[in-house]
């Protein structure tokens, strides 16, 4: 269950990337962070979301945005993906799920009447000093850089 509120101060957080490099959230201080939590990679809707992230990457990064996203997925299935969809930002293999039970979005979850453990799809921006100035508990896959620029000026 997610438990930080906006104006929390982010959780520190060190994982691999898509590329088996060591990834830090210490790395992007002073840096405004869209650190986003998707189920997983080559499924239809968390393609969609990561294609439309890319697609509007470069207005992200004008207005001052990194953006990272993790899964509970392999680095090697990540690696894939990323070619796949030519994803121009960071992907971290969460596979012990510590970034997800950190940020509260490893949880149960039901699907026709089935109860399961998994990612709850959810966004997390981070501002320059490392505090959460946005959540979003169901972001809009379609339209979600939208969403991220209407709501952090």
């Amino acid at each position: 269950m997610i438990k930080l509120k906006e104006g929390d101060k982010a959780p520190a957080f060190t994982g691999i990337d898509q590329d088996g490099k060591k990834v830090s959230l210490a790395d992007f201080k002073g840096k405004k962070v869209v650190l986003y939590f998707y189920p997983q990679d080559m499924t239809p809707t968390c393609t969609v979301q990561a294609c439309n992230l890319r697609d509007n990457f470069s207005m992200l990064k004008k207005k001052g945005f990194e953006v990272i996203g993790v899964s509970p997925d392999e680095v090697a299935k990540h690696k894939k993906f990323e070619q796949r969809n030519k994803l121009p930002f960071t992907l971290i293999a969460d596979i012990s799920h510590k970034i997800l039970d950190k940020y509260g979005v490893w949880d149960q979850k039901q699907l026709f009447g089935h109860k399961y453990m998994g990612v709850l799809r959810t966004t997390f921006v981070i501002d320059e000093k490392g505090i959460i100035c946005k959540i979003f508990l169901k972001p809009k896959s379609k339209s979600h850089p939208e969403e991220i620029m209407t709501a952090v000026k």
